[in-house]
């Protein structure tokens, strides 16, 4: 049987053994999930970071020529936000400890039961989703009002004439405020462009919109540049 949060809901399973990411396919397309597969590391990173994100990606720590934990690293530092259930035989603390460091939403021991896989996938996916449903009007960093209902913003009492793309690359600074958003990151998430290519045209915008936000631009208070990965809003 399947519920509004699981239906259509995307998920990646990574597992290399066949007979698990059969079963786990099977079961979780039971329960209204989307399920797609990858068996070795490389294929997996290369459907992370392609578009549409998925909703959950559930990824197996022992597989061929890149561990889980190696996967995780990399396609967060792509800037893959996608929650991530880790699986694994390993149940030591160190284990535990290293795949929430990289990023890891939730941390499941084999042997588990589907169910039990299943509950903590909907609550993983339940906390994902919560800050978007979270309207936000209005937000204040030094002297910048931003209205989110209207787009429009002020720098004191002046208005601030922004291009519609400046606006969604700020509102996407805001939405992830005290994070690091890599170049590729914004491509994907802003642009909907994924893949290698020059991200010049990034940094042309971010320095328009730093003119208009800044109070010295040579020195931002609130875009922060994290040189070799991208940018972090920190107003």
């Amino acid at each position: 049987m399947t519920d509004d949060m699981n239906h259509h809901a995307r998920m990646l399973i990574v597992e290399d053994d066949p007979e698990m990411g059969m079963g786990l396919q099977d079961f979780f397309e039971l329960k209204g999930y989307a399920v797609e597969r990858a068996t070795e590391g490389e294929q997996a990173l290369q459907k992370m970071t392609l578009l549409p994100a998925y909703d959950v990606v559930l990824l197996d720590v022992m597989l061929p020529n890149k561990n889980g934990f190696e996967i995780l690293r990399e396609a967060r530092k792509a800037g893959v936000e996608s929650p991530v259930v880790m699986l694994t035989v390993k149940g030591q603390e160190e284990d535990k400890l290293q795949g929430f460091g990289l990023g890891a939403d939730d941390y499941v021991t084999k042997p588990f039961s589907a169910e039990e896989l299943a509950a903590r996938v909907k609550a993983v996916l339940k906390r994902s989703k919560a800050p978007a449903e979270a309207p936000m009007e209005v937000y204040r960093f030094g002297d910048v009002e931003v209205n989110f209902s209207n787009h429009t913003a002020h720098l004191g009492d002046e208005e601030i004439q922004f291009t519609a793309l400046e606006f969604d690359i700020l509102r996407y600074f805001i939405q992830h405020r005290g994070r690091t958003v890599s170049r590729k990151q914004l491509l994907r998430d802003v642009w909907g462009i994924s893949g290698d290519i020059t991200t010049r045209t990034i940094d042309r915008h971010v320095a328009s919109l730093r003119k208009k936000i800044e109070p010295d631009p040579t020195v931002p208070q609130f875009i922060e540049t994290v040189y070799g990965i991208g940018y972090k809003f920190v107003g």
